[in-house]
């Protein structure tokens, strides 16, 4: 029991006040992660959206160049 009180406070503050910051910190640290989370979501909904414009655009082309043939065909 002796042992305990000879600790010094100065040690006790120090590892308060570091444990606080840690705190902090990590609270912080899981913002920042939740935020990011977020936007990773919101740019897998834009890279699906590209990926079926993309699609569309490459039947767009095709049925165009049909067109063309045909129309060179009969000319």
């Amino acid at each position: 029991m002796s042992e305990i009180r000879k600790i010094p406070v100065a040690i006790i503050v120090a590892l308060v006040v570091q444990t606080i910051g840690g705190l902090v910190w990590a609270g912080g640290a899981a913002a920042r992660i939740g935020s990011l989370e977020e936007k990773v979501g919101e740019q897998r909904q834009v890279a699906e959206r590209l990926a079926r414009l993309e699609e569309q655009s490459q039947s767009t082309r095709e049925a165009v160049e049909r067109i063309e043939r045909r129309l060179e065909w009969r000319d």
